[in-house]
């Protein structure tokens, strides 16, 4: 919606079109000049209400950002700690796997001991 010049700066139009006819510009060309003056200036200044509303247009943009960055905040630190406690879990497989091998590697050296002792009577005793 255009504006007249005085809601943008202080133009007066016609010391504008006076100042031009004195220096050998028409009337009717120091009008058309005054009038594209004027709709040039309205068009390229910002008024204290476009100013307001791109105020207003960035604040709420940076409250959305940072309920954005809160809530990233947020569900990051969530998949932080069900990634601690998975790791947990699977360090407490693995130990329980540990502890089991262990008990097993230990169980079938105690039968390969054995085997071997008896393995070396039955030699000792079929020896002359």
């Amino acid at each position: 919606m255009p504006m007249n010049a005085s809601e943008a700066i202080n133009f007066d139009t016609h010391k504008f079109v006076k100042h031009l006819t004195e220096n050998g510009f028409t009337e009717q060309q120091a009008e058309v000049l005054a009038e594209e003056q004027v709709n040039l200036l309205n068009s390229n200044l910002a008024t204290k209400a476009n100013i307001e509303k791109t105020n207003a247009e960035i604040q709420s943009l940076r409250q959305e950002t940072n309920a954005n960055i809160q809530s990233l905040r947020q569900e990051t630190n969530a998949n932080i700690q069900s990634l601690r406690q998975e790791t947990k879990l699977n360090i407490a497989d693995l130990k329980a796997y540990i502890e089991e091998s262990k008990a097993d590697f230990l169980k079938w050296m105690f039968i390969a001991l054995a085997a071997q002792g008896g393995l070396i009577v039955i030699l000792i005793k079929l020896l002359p």
